[in-house]
């Protein structure tokens, strides 16, 4: 559950769910006439394709036909958001039944559009406390504006990994827990090389792989929009007060070329040479599945795991993190939508099922009774991301009508900002927030 995590890829997805838009809006008839206890067939498509993911989501198959016999199902990975839409937007028995995806910001597209068919009819008849089963953030991310389109299934919860050798080292006892102490111990961990780095304490730039804009902003307390929907990010000052901070520890660990040439050398994110398994890097933001790929790595040094630092005037709120994950729905165009909603309402509520499946792709469970199973099979480590997943102050970006448009508007101009080409910082937001503003009023 690690694939969609960019924001360019969500721009991407967001292209291609406008054409979907005008496509499932009004669409045909709902399926749910379907009798649930029928023998039938139903197709799920989804986007995982390692074969230790794939593996483990024929494993939850399997389990879910033991206990539904009459519902075949008929598995279809490696799809990403732009072949989903073209399949929901074609239709027909070939196209899936049951549908899921990565992208979380999209969720508002997806529901205001009907490309996912609303299933608050099918919670309501089978009885499903939605609050008594997820935390809030998932809750939060799976809706829009009161309309649910999904349920979450498994979740990404972010946090700090960090070198335990290199900290011993440099004298460090202990991970920050604010962010000035996470510049002060960056700055320690940094060796210079000549023109370049033998080791950097952090890579800050938002090009630094999971180092983009709403992940640092989840260590501050702060709203997107305000209660008429217009975006906040110019009038709250905790936008102006992460980029100055992300600013200025660029200038302070080397500046942008520097740094932006450190970054040529790394390794991919998602193979064994990511710069964190290397050494490059000592300190890394990143998501709980960085643990496993770093053991898998046979990484030559202890990792340690904390909570990404919050806001020195925040510092009451150190647990939290930054929440994504994998979110599941039915097709509108589907003419079996009782028997899907029976595939999913298993994989995204049956305990054990959660469980088992967290287990498999080393994810953090999405449900109350999950997070907190004696049969979770994790490294102790792993209990960070446990507890950030529950921590009331763990924040996702809002919903909005065009999706992640407005988080890649923000990154775009964090961009521009890092490396100088924007100098008059409230100008620069307030110029982004009338974007913003002009993008939500045309795509509704």
């Amino acid at each position: 559950m690690r694939r969609s995590r960019t924001m360019t890829t969500a721009a991407v997805a967001v292209a291609a769910i406008s054409v979907l838009a005008t496509a499932c809006t009004g669409q045909a008839e709902s399926g749910a006439n379907d009798d649930p206890k029928a023998r039938t067939t139903i197709n799920f498509w989804h986007g995982w394709s390692a074969p230790s993911e794939v593996k483990a989501v024929q494993d939850t198959i399997d389990r879910f036909e033991k206990t539904h016999p009459n519902i075949t199902v008929n598995v279809v990975g490696n799809i990403n958001d732009d072949k989903l839409n073209q399949a929901l937007r074609a239709g027909g028995s070939n196209g899936p039944d049951v549908v899921s995806s990565f992208t979380t910001s999209n969720v508002g597209k997806f529901c205001s559009s009907g490309a996912f068919a609303d299933l608050a009819p099918f919670i309501e008849k089978s009885g499903l406390d939605l609050e008594k089963t997820f935390p809030k953030v998932l809750l939060d991310y799976t809706q829009f504006e009161g309309d649910r389109c999904a349920l979450p299934l498994l979740a990404d919860a972010y946090g700090l990994y960090y070198n335990k050798d290199a900290f011993e080292k440099a004298g460090i006892t202990a991970p920050p827990k604010t962010m000035s102490e996470l510049a002060s111990v960056a700055k320690k961990l940094t060796i210079t090389k000549g023109d370049s780095y033998e080791q950097l304490g952090f890579m800050p730039t938002f090009h630094g792989y999971e180092t983009v804009a709403d992940h640092y902003l989840s260590s501050w307390d702060h709203t997107y929009f305000d209660a008429d929907g217009k975006s906040n990010i110019a009038k709250d000052p905790a936008f102006a007060e992460m980029f100055t901070y992300q600013k200025k520890l660029v200038e302070d660990l080397g500046g942008y070329a520097k740094l932006e040439k450190y970054r040529g050398t790394f390794g991919d994110e998602w193979g064994s040479k990511h710069p964190f398994h290397t050494g490059q890097v000592a300190m890394q933001l990143d998501g709980e599945w960085r643990l496993g790929m770093a053991t898998d790595a046979k990484v030559p040094f202890e990792i340690g795991v904390a909570p990404m630092p919050v806001a020195d005037d925040e510092a009451d709120s150190y647990g939290k993190g930054f929440l994504s994950g994998t979110i599941m729905g039915i097709a509108p165009s589907s003419k079996k939508q009782n028997a899907a909603w029976e595939l999913v309402k298993f994989m995204t509520s049956d305990t054990q099922a959660v469980v088992d499946f967290a287990n498999g792709i080393r994810n953090v469970p999405s449900t109350f009774e999950a997070l907190k199973s004696p049969g979770l099979k994790f490294d102790p480590r792993f209990k960070t991301f446990l507890d950030i997943a529950q921590h009331p102050k763990s924040n996702t970006p809002d919903g909005a009508v065009n999706g992640a448009t407005y988080q890649q508007t923000l990154q775009d101009f964090g961009f521009q900002y890092e490396k100088g080409a924007v100098t008059d910082l409230k100008t620069g937001l307030e110029k982004t927030a009338a974007q913003i503003d002009t993008d939500i009023a045309k795509a509704k």
